[in-house]
C-alpha cells in the first residue's frame, strides 16, 4: 500500500512539474507589446543595428543592454542586420559578409545563440519596440546546404554551372533561381520559422527589387496569416508597395541630400524630388529617409565626408519630411569613421552633438502629428520665399498639429522674405519668431529652424 501511495505522489509531482514548465513556456510566449500596426508606423523611428560592430564584443547581449537607451531617441523599430551564419567558401575578408548566408534558420555564433536573439526581441518588446530581421532572398552563400542538396534552386550559366548574380561583383554568393517553385516554398518556410520560433515583427528584405514581385506578394500574404508584420524593401520600385511591402528606401531622396550638401544641386532639386514622389508613389506608401546606412558608411563615406557642415540640417530634414527616419549604428555617437565591412571593427560610444539632437527630433516625431509619415501621413505644403534656389520652406499639418521647416540649403549666407505671416515658436530655443511679408531674414550657411505654429 505504501508503494502505491509513493507512486501516486511521484506521478503527482511529475505532473505538477510538467504543468509548471508548460505554464512558464506559455507565459514566455505571451507578448508584452501589441502587434505592429499602421498607427505605430505613423510616428516611428527605425534603428539599424550592426551587431558585429556595435560593441567590442560584437554580441546580441551587448546590444540588448542598450535597447532601453534607444527609447530616448524615439526608436520604435529595430532592424537587425543579418544574424545568420556566414559562408566561408569564396568569402571576402577574414570574417565575410553578413549577406552571404549559409543557413537561414541558424544564428551566427560570433553574435550569440538563439536564446540571445529571443531575449533581445523580448527586451525590445518590453521597451515598446518592434524587431525586424534582414532577409537575403536573392542569393545564398556558397556553403548553403541547398547548393549540395538542391542545385536546381540556383541560377546557372551557359556551362551549366551555378553562378553569382549577373552584373554584380558579389562573387561570395550564389544567385537563386525564382523559376523554381520548390525553392520559393522553402524560402517561405524559413521565413515562417522566425515568426513562429522567435516572434520577430517583420523583415527588411535585401535587394528586394531583384526578386520577382509576385514572390513577395504571395509570401508576405502567407506570413501575415501568422501575425501582423512590418515589411521594408531595400528598393525604390513603387510596385513593391502595392500588395507586398509597407516601406521602400528613399534612395533618390538620399542622393538629393548628398548633392545639395556638396553644392552640386540646390532647392530646385529638392522640389523636383517631392513632385516625383507625389506622382510616382501611392498616397499610403512609406519611404525611409536616411543620411547614412551600412552601405553608405562603408562604401561611400561617413556623414561628415559626404555632407560636411550640412550634416545637421540634412538630418533634421530627414525627420521633418514625410516618411520614416533611419538611425544607423554609431550615427547617434557622432561616428566619423567608415566601419570595415568584412572585418571586426567597433563604434566609440561617446555621446556628442548628435545624440541630444536625435533625442529632440525623436521627441517631436513621436509627439507631434504634423510629423506623421506612415500610411496616413501629415500634409506637405511648399511655402514660397524670395530665394527659391537656396531657401527651403514648407509646412506640415495633421489633426490640429502644424510645423514649419525653413532652412538655408547652401554654404553662403542668404537674405530672404516670405509670404508667411504670424507668430511662431522655435522648437529648439522656445524663442518667438514673427513672420510678415515685409520682414527680411538672414540665415547663415546651412542654418535651419523648426517652427511650431
Amino acid at each position: 500500500m505504501k508503494n502505491i501511495f509513493f507512486a501516486i505522489a511521484v506521478l503527482f509531482f511529475i505532473s505538477c512539474k510538467t504543468e509548471n514548465k508548460e505554464t512558464q513556456l506559455n507565459e514566455s510566449k505571451q507578448d508584452s507589446i501589441a502587434p505592429i500596426s499602421d498607427e505605430v508606423l505613423e510616428n516611428a523611428v527605425i534603428y539599424e543595428a550592426n551587431i558585429r560592430q556595435y560593441s567590442p564584443e560584437g554580441t546580441f547581449n551587448k546590444f540588448t543592454d542598450d535597447i532601453p537607451q534607444l527609447k530616448q531617441l524615439g526608436v520604435k523599430v529595430i532592424w537587425l542586420m543579418p544574424i545568420f551564419p556566414i559562408s566561408k567558401t569564396k568569402s571576402k575578408g577574414s570574417l565575410g559578409s553578413y549577406y552571404a548566408v549559409s543557413d537561414y534558420t541558424k544564428v551566427n555564433p560570433e553574435f550569440g545563440n538563439l536564446d540571445d536573439v529571443k531575449n533581445l526581441i523580448n527586451v525590445a518588446h518590453q521597451n515598446g519596440m518592434y524587431v525586424i530581421l534582414d532577409w537575403v532572398a536573392n542569393h545564398t552563400g556558397w556553403d548553403h546546404v541547398w547548393l549540395k542538396e538542391h542545385p536546381e534552386y540556383y541560377t546557372k550559366d551557359d556551362k551549366g554551372e551555378i553562378t553569382h548574380t549577373v552584373g554584380t561583383d558579389w562573387t561570395d554568393v550564389a544567385d537563386l533561381n525564382y523559376d523554381n517553385l520548390e525553392m520559393r516554398s522553402e524560402m517561405l518556410k524559413d521565413m515562417k520559422y522566425w515568426l513562429e520560433e522567435a516572434n520577430i515583427d517583420g523583415f527588411r528584405c535585401d535587394v528586394a527589387g531583384m526578386v520577382p514581385t509576385d514572390f513577395w506578394e504571395n509570401t508576405i500574404a502567407e506570413l501575415k496569416k501568422i501575425k501582423p508584420i512590418f515589411m521594408l524593401a531595400e528598393a525604390w520600385e513603387p510596385e513593391l508597395m502595392v500588395n507586398a511591402f509597407d516601406m521602400d528606401y528613399g534612395w533618390d531622396t538620399h542622393h538629393v541630400f548628398n548633392k545639395i550638401a556638396q553644392g552640386k544641386e540646390n532647392v530646385k532639386a529638392w522640389d523636383k524630388r517631392m513632385e516625383q514622389i507625389e506622382t510616382m508613389y501611392q498616397k499610403d506608401d512609406i519611404l525611409m529617409n536616411f543620411i547614412t546606412n551600412h552601405d553608405e558608411n562603408s562604401w561611400n563615406g561617413t556623414v561628415k565626408e559626404r555632407m560636411g557642415e550640412a550634416s545637421e540640417v540634412m538630418l533634421a530634414l530627414s525627420y521633418c519630411v514625410p516618411g520614416m527616419p533611419l538611425i544607423y549604428s554609431g550615427q547617434e555617437y557622432d561616428m566619423n569613421k567608415r566601419l570595415r565591412f568584412f572585418e571586426k571593427d567597433t563604434i566609440n560610444k561617446t555621446k556628442g552633438k548628435v545624440w541630444p539632437l536625435l533625442q529632440k527630433l525623436g521627441e517631436l516625431k513621436v509627439s507631434n502629428k504634423a510629423l506623421n509619415g506612415g500610411k496616413n501621413a501629415a500634409s506637405y505644403t511648399k511655402i514660397h520665399t524670395s530665394n527659391e534656389i537656396s531657401v527651403l520652406m514648407f509646412s506640415r499639418e495633421k489633426g490640429g498639429d502644424k510645423i514649419t521647416f525653413v532652412a538655408n540649403l547652401s554654404n553662403k549666407e542668404v537674405k530672404f522674405t516670405t509670404q508667411k505671416e504670424g507668430e511662431f515658436v522655435d522648437f529648439f530655443t522656445n524663442e518667438k519668431i514673427t513672420f510678415s511679408k515685409e520682414k527680411q531674414f538672414n540665415f547663415k550657411p546651412w542654418e535651419y529652424k523648426i517652427l511650431m505654429d
